[in-house]
């Protein structure tokens, strides 16, 4: 009872600042410190500059040539495109359409870069198999939010009915030059060819990317509007039960069939029970999405994760 305890208190310190962040936004916004406008800037600057920074800086500094793992990769990536393809299957459901891109995206993406790192360091001193989880989820979760957040766009706004070709081509520029898949890019490939960085670069990268996670947080609570939140309960709990415990019931097991244990197993754990990433909503918002589902999702399922 008393080790039970003392996990729930670690997880609870783990996932209620991030939720206190959304409250202090939302307070913000109320006592008129935030409008429209400065959240909306504050929005395009962590999708273009935070959130590509914090990535970098976590797979920059991984050594993954000396612990690579190609089944627990192979493992991480595979369990992600069947946790999608579940999400895509149950957000047919969802009566709106618009709506059923934010549905897929905070059902299966997580908070694997944000939280993985900090909780595998946290418990075991290192986090490489956390950078390995990265490698093996975080660009095929922003790859395929990419992919779904344009097509359900164009959906809402009739450009549907442009011809495949445009579309297609609209989606593959927006991969291209989506600035959190650049970051991932970038990360790796600095790390696999071992190029040094200097103490002015990794300071200053580092500065940027602490600030990724408090700002884009903040930027979320304050564009919540509880009017529009109304009639999302639903849909957000059926995306909680999803994230939480559908994914966490049907996997761990088969993780732990395939003989992954301690900090892969913390790490498989995180990829499939964190909530869900506030970067989804950063994402949402600047892909022509109004958000409100998924800033219900990244707020319900941090309060749900820690369980």
């Amino acid at each position: 009872m008393q080790t039970f305890t003392n996990n729930l208190i670690f997880s609870l310190n783990a996932t209620i600042p991030i939720f206190l962040m959304m409250v202090l936004g939302f307070f913000l916004r109320r006592v008129q410190l935030l409008d429209d406008h400065t959240t909306q800037k504050l929005n395009q600057f962590a999708f273009k500059v935070l959130l590509p920074a914090l990535l970098f800086m976590d797979l920059s500094t991984a050594d993954f040539r000396s612990v690579w793992d190609t089944k627990f990769v192979l493992f991480c990536f595979c369990v992600t495109i069947i946790s999608i393809v579940i999400a895509l299957l149950f957000s047919l459901l969802h009566r709106n359409k618009a709506e059923r891109g934010e549905f897929i995206q905070a059902a299966y993406r997580s908070s694997a870069a944000i939280l993985g790192i900090a909780f595998v360091k946290n418990i075991y001193g290192e986090a490489t198999m956390a950078a390995l989880m990265i490698v093996g989820t975080v660009p095929l979760y922003n790859i395929i939010a990419v992919i779904v957040l344009s097509v359900t766009a164009s959906s809402a706004d009739g450009t549907s009915k442009l011809d495949r070709k445009a579309l297609l081509w609209k989606t593959l520029k927006n991969v291209v030059t989506n600035p959190i898949i650049l970051g991932i890019v970038i990360g790796m490939l600095w790390s696999v060819l071992k190029i040094p960085q200097p103490v002015i670069l990794s300071k200053s990268v580092s500065y940027l990317g602490n600030m990724a996670t408090p700002l884009s947080l903040i930027a979320l609570g304050s564009s919540f509007q509880w009017q529009d939140a109304k009639g999302k309960l639903p849909a957000t709990i059926a995306i909680t039960c999803i994230k939480l415990v559908l994914f966490c019931g049907l996997f761990l097991p088969l993780a732990i069939a395939f003989g992954f244990r301690t900090e892969k197993l913390i790490a498989i754990l995180v990829m499939l029970g964190s909530a869900t990433t506030g970067s989804c909503f950063v994402m949402a918002r600047n892909m022509g999405h109004k958000g409100t589902l998924t800033a219900c999702s990244v707020m319900l399922t941090t309060l749900c994760s820690a369980f």
